[in-house]
């Protein structure tokens, strides 16, 4: 074994300083693991739990888990005896020719033997207890990998409800702006057969008519995709997504950090904690590939009945016993130990640097969602003082126009400008609620699953 040895190691989480990035984040609890209960719409409540009760993803992640569980039980077994009955019977003649003497060579007898059979590994080098211990860990890794399969379902169809819920502000918006823009076109017929204004108004107050109208059917279609969206991600057919109402979801209070980011993401994050594991796992293979190096010591024992004919069978003179050791040293094997060793510190140094990756991307996520709502908060603020600006100035252009002081297009340049606020409004209105739920995911999303970092952390002595 000498020169074979891993290289990497696990990243502290503490030494990924990010006090000053979070520093402003008031301090909080973790999320709940019903954390969309927070939003408050019973609706959003019941397809993240219709979705996680029928949808086919969650299901693919428990079948892995079985499949691994399954693996950890079969290594689980090798640490046992393994005890096999066999029960044989033959019917043969003797050679004349051979060893048998006479009486016996050159008849026919039946053989029959009833034997148990033991043998046990003594695993003198933890071969076994490295390997169960392995599987579990990969188990265990699997289990998280569900919760994160249910993590991604329920953020995805919170996601998809919010686009719905923009979608219909949207909408507002468009069929309001439609029942302003049809007033103005009234007005400007009237305004043109008095002639005040041209035909050129008219057509223009005309052809904003059916482009809102065309706006309408583009939202519309939003709506239907996303309402099969949503009825997809919950694994049920599109009519599901016919009976989704519209959403009436609320943001939460003002977003706040738990005071042990980043050190607790560790058992927080499921890909981070997935990671871990694995990397504990790596330790343990190579405990199993060490221990090739080494001899292998088994236990060997029989005890059965032997006779030739039945009627002497089970008689204490057809009884037979064996006991004995077994020792396998390796001698020459082509490099193929050495080979094995190496491949299992190279699974480990690669396990150990996703997971330095995936910890150092997971507090990214947390300090971009942050941001991401910190600049939301900053730019509410400027927004709501240009929403208010922007109605002023409808409402005066308005009035002007109707006075006969100025043309349709000083109107039409207002109106354009309240618009533009409105959406500005929504769109940040559903950017806020995203941004909530993507920290949520970026905080684990309620799992709570402290692990015990010092099988990984102490690999480094193998």
């Amino acid at each position: 074994m000498d020169g074979l040895h891993t290289t990497a190691q696990p990243v502290d989480a503490d030494q990924l300083h990010a006090a000053r990035t979070l520093a402003d984040a008031p301090v909080g609890a973790w999320p709940q693991a019903d954390w969309w209960k927070a939003y408050g719409d019973a609706q959003l409540d019941a397809l993240i739990e219709e979705g996680l009760a029928n949808s086919p993803s969650p299901k693919i992640a428990q079948d892995r888990v079985q499949k691994a569980l399954a693996f950890a039980r079969a290594a689980d077994a090798a640490r046992s005896p393994n005890i096999n009955a066999t029960l044989s019977s033959s019917r043969q003649r003797f050679s004349e020719n051979y060893i048998y003497p006479p009486g016996v060579g050159g008849e026919w007898y039946t053989m029959n033997q009833l034997q148990l059979n033991i043998d046990y590994d003594f695993d003198l080098w933890n071969r076994h207890r490295a390997a169960y211990a392995g599987a579990l860990n990969e188990a265990q890794a699997t289990q998280v990998d569900q919760y994160a399969a249910q993590l991604l379902l329920s953020t995805s169809v919170a996601r998809a409800f919010i686009q719905l819920q923009h979608a219909h502000e949207q909408r507002d918006v468009a069929q309001a702006m439609l029942a302003e823009r049809e007033h103005l076109l009234d007005l400007t017929r009237q305004r043109v057969a008095a002639g005040i204004d041209s035909d050129l108004e008219l057509k223009q107050a005309e052809a904003m008519v059916p482009a809102t109208r065309q706006q309408l059917v583009q939202i519309d279609e939003t709506l239907a995709v996303t309402r099969n969206q949503i009825a997809a991600l919950i694994g049920r057919g599109p009519d599901r997504g016919l009976d989704i109402a519209r959403p009436r979801l609320q943001l939460p209070s003002a977003a706040a950090l738990p005071s042990r980011v980043p050190a607790d993401l560790i058992g927080r994050r499921p890909d981070v904690l997935a990671q871990r594991l694995r990397v504990a796992a790596a330790a343990e293979n190579i405990t199993v590939a060490k221990a090739d190096f080494y001899p292998d010591v088994n236990l060997a024992a029989f005890v059965g009945l032997q006779s030739l004919g039945l009627s002497e069978f089970l008689n204490s003179g057809s009884a037979i016993a064996g006991v004995g050791p077994a020792l396998t040293l390796p001698i020459f094997h082509g490099g193929n130990a050495r080979a094995n060793l190496a491949g299992k510190n190279a699974d480990y140094d690669l396990a150990v640097d996703q997971y330095n990756q995936t910890l150092v991307d997971a507090l990214h996520d947390v300090a971009d969602q942050l941001a991401a709502l910190r600049s939301v908060d900053a730019q509410r603020a400027e927004l709501d003082r240009a929403i208010a600006a922007a109605t002023d100035a409808y409402a005066l252009a308005q009035q002007r126009y109707q006075a006969g002081m100025d043309d349709y297009l000083q109107v039409l340049s207002a109106q354009e400008q309240l618009l533009q606020q409105d959406i500005f409004d929504i769109d940040l209105r559903a950017r806020a609620l995203d941004a909530s739920i993507s920290l949520i995911r970026a905080l684990g999303g309620g799992l709570d699953m402290p692990v015990d970092l010092s099988t990984a952390a102490s690999t480094k002595e193998n």
